[in-house]
């Protein structure tokens, strides 16, 4: 009795030692790239960093302001694309889709999620770019080459659709059929019952498939290198280049011991982009609190 009980506080302690150097990377990482970009940090504030627009390594001006702006108007162009499509795709998959469709249709969605994001990057440059540039950016703007948020936007809309549609589709079916056979027989037709009792119930788990989704499509790198355009000038508009925080990383990072302050420039850069994430999930997660305690 006393073995078991000895093995069972061991594994107990272990797991406990695991989960708290699982959780303490993330303070790594972040004390490792801020180590790294001290050197830059010594030379300029933060604030002239991140509000500077001119990005000119080689006579050392390093302004990070556009690759910010780039981002988050990228990102946010894929949410505000994906969140509608993939919100009515999974009500529908797992309220209305019969049986044999949704056997069919959840294994193409997962086989989607396991395309490599250079395929997206091809696929944008091949069909997104030239749609953009051809058919819908000559009813906005006098010109535009294609490589654009809006191409960005999509390419990882589409790349972000699997992964919700899949979560979501599976917080919609943990809900209980007693509530919607309830809410049915006081008189609700079944879009009312979805909407009313359903997503509500459903809301934390939404929210949290929308937060991974989105934490991925920030540092997404290949398939937006390919499709933005990477021109260092913050975008006004949809169909104006972009040139994203992970795109910077990815074409520069070779190159970074030919100019002084380069190396810690690109790890300022990475830090950035790790602080817009972590600020973007900490918020999220206070949402997700209130939405919780607000249904429970």
């Amino acid at each position: 009795m006393k073995i078991r009980l000895f093995k069972d506080k061991v594994i107990s302690g272990a797991m406990l030692v695991f989960s708290i150097l699982s959780v303490s990377m993330v303070l790594l990482i972040g004390v490792g790239l801020y180590w790294r970009s001290l050197p830059i940090l010594q030379d300029y504030s933060i604030w002239e960093l991140i509000s500077s627009n001119v990005w000119r390594p080689l006579k050392g001006s390093f302004g990070f302001y556009p690759f910010i702006m780039g981002t988050l108007w990228v990102t946010g162009m894929s949410i505000a694309i994906a969140i509608p499509l993939c919100l009515l795709t999974a009500i529908y998959v797992s309220e209305y889709a019969p049986n044999r469709f949704k056997n069919f249709f959840l294994p193409m969605i997962n086989m989607l999620a396991g395309i490599p994001p250079v395929i997206y990057g091809v696929w944008g440059v091949l069909f997104v770019v030239p749609l953009v540039q051809k058919y819908v950016a000559p009813f906005f703007v006098d010109f535009s080459t294609g490589f654009t948020v809006l191409a960005g936007g999509i390419v990882l809309a589409v790349m972000i659709f699997p992964l919700i549609v899949s979560i979501i589709v599976e917080v919609l079916q943990t809900i209980p059929k007693e509530l919607r056979e309830a809410s049915l027989s006081l008189g609700a037709t079944k879009w009312e019952t979805i909407k009313k009792v359903v997503l509500r119930k459903a809301m934390p788990g939404i929210i949290a498939a929308i937060v991974l989704a989105v934490s991925r499509a920030f540092g997404e790198t290949i398939a937006v290198l390919m499709v933005c355009g990477n021109v260092p000038i913050a975008p006004q508009s949809i169909f104006d280049p972009a040139y994203p925080l992970p795109a910077l990383l990815a074409n520069n990072f070779g190159e970074m011991m030919s100019v002084p302050l380069y190396d810690a420039a690109l790890m300022f850069s990475a830090l950035a982009l790790f602080v817009i994430i972590l600020i973007f999930n900490i918020i999220s997660r206070l949402i997700l609190q209130k939405i919780s305690v607000r249904n429970a």
